[in-house]
């Protein structure tokens, strides 16, 4: 129970807090098209544990994921690096995964239904 306090305070960071900290360009990217209200708080967290964590994410929030758009996850994921609390992590080795991520969501999106 624990952690699941600690993934949400992370959450909660990743969505609020970088902000005073991120660069002019990705806070306008970010409040410009809404980001921060595209993906409910469940999905945020699977896809922020899939990308700074390990995990991975359901269908369900691959197609939250997607539809909050590339624009939104890039600038999102380079302001939560520009966060103190995450200063220890790789920059290369997060914006790897987070291209991963979402190339793997892509196909689960695209993909029609087994039942169509």
């Amino acid at each position: 129970m624990a952690s699941l306090n600690v993934y949400s305070a992370l959450v909660v960071l990743f969505l609020t807090c970088g902000a005073a900290m991120a660069t002019k360009e990705n806070d306008q990217i970010i409040k410009g098209n809404n980001c921060e209200t595209k993906m409910g708080l469940p999905c945020v967290l699977e896809a922020f544990t899939s990308i700074f964590e390990i995990g991975t994410i359901s269908s369900k929030c691959c197609g939250e994921l997607v539809g909050l758009g590339k624009v939104c996850h890039s600038a999102l994921v380079k302001r939560t690096l520009e966060n103190p609390l995450f200063k220890d992590l790789s920059p290369a080795r997060i914006i790897a995964k987070s291209i991963q991520t979402w190339n793997n969501c892509l196909p689960l999106i695209d993909s029609p239904s087994p039942s169509a």
